[in-house]
């Protein structure tokens, strides 16, 4: 057995290395961890926020919630409440002008007014309307020895002002398109009109005597005066004698003036369609008169 120079044995000791009282993990109470306790804990509501621990949630905040609610709603309120506002100060001047427009025109009912672009408000502060839409159905035409109904007439109006004791508005410029009916049409011609055999044609069936009828076509085309004019008859289904002719002639001699459009608006073209004919206009500085009726 080898011994160090001290006397002791290297390998004589078999035992553990410390016979002292063991370490308890638990031996000391007030210095445990607690991983349950920890968990458990829950700040209290006068301690500030800290970050939450990754892969947990932070706790829900219903009074904050509510009050970023509540502050949404207001500012969506006070978005809102200028558009509301100008909504309403369209709706009264579209009343008023289909009301003036109903009176002038002598119209059955009021018309379909839209005061377009935004906002409305400084508009009518202006006193000029930028852009205007309006559709009226079923103008009269009186004063007029062959009256000629407008079925529908469509407006576009820009830069619309108004007098200032309301006599008049006037339009910087405009575009309209009128529908007139067949029916309307050959009431004013005295002759049944109906689409003819080629685009700009209308026909027209002439009694003969002994009953007899022939078809005559003519061409249809716009005038100055707000006028449309037929010319260029074609007879087909037999001879028109001369009695006809003369018939023809009278009725179709004089072009038939268009009375109930707006003063300024000037006629350019006229089409045939199925149903009627289409009348486009355009002009400038176009009045409104809402006491001429």
């Amino acid at each position: 057995m080898h011994r160090t120079q001290h006397g002791h044995d290297d390998h004589a000791y078999d035992g553990p290395a410390y016979d002292g009282p063991a370490y308890d993990n638990h031996a000391y109470d007030e210095h445990a961890y607690d991983d349950q306790a920890h968990y458990d804990y829950e700040p209290s509501r006068d301690e500030p926020d800290e970050p939450y621990l990754p892969g947990t949630r932070p706790r829900a905040r219903p009074r904050r919630r509510r009050t970023l609610a509540l502050t949404a709603a207001v500012l969506v309120a006070l978005a809102l409440l200028p558009v509301a506002v100008d909504r309403v100060v369209a709706a009264r001047i579209e009343s008023r002008t289909a009301k003036a427009f109903q009176q002038g025109m002598g119209t059955p009912e009021a018309p379909e007014v839209e005061v377009r672009g935004f906002p409305v408000v400084t508009q009518a502060a202006s006193g000029t309307l930028r852009h205007v839409d309006i559709t009226a159905h079923d103008i009269p035409a009186h004063g007029s020895a062959r009256p000629l109904p407008v079925s529908e007439l469509s407006l576009r109006l820009d830069g619309l002002t108004k007098a200032d004791d309301d006599s008049e508005a006037r339009a910087r410029s405009a575009r309209a398109s009128a529908f007139l009916s067949y029916p309307d049409v050959s009431g004013a011609l005295g002759l049944e009109i109906s689409q003819g055999d080629r685009p700009g044609r209308v026909s027209a069936v002439v009694l003969l005597p002994l009953s007899q009828e022939v078809t005559v076509t003519a061409t249809v085309s716009a005038v100055s005066g707000n006028r449309i004019a037929f010319g260029d008859f074609e007879v087909s289904g037999g001879s028109l004698p001369a009695a006809g002719s003369a018939i023809l002639d009278r009725i179709f001699e004089r072009p038939i003036r268009l009375r109930n459009i707006p003063d300024g608006l000037r006629l350019r073209s006229v089409t045939t369609t199925a149903d009627g004919l289409d009348a486009e206009f355009t002009g400038r500085s176009v009045t409104f008169r809402p006491e001429e009726a």
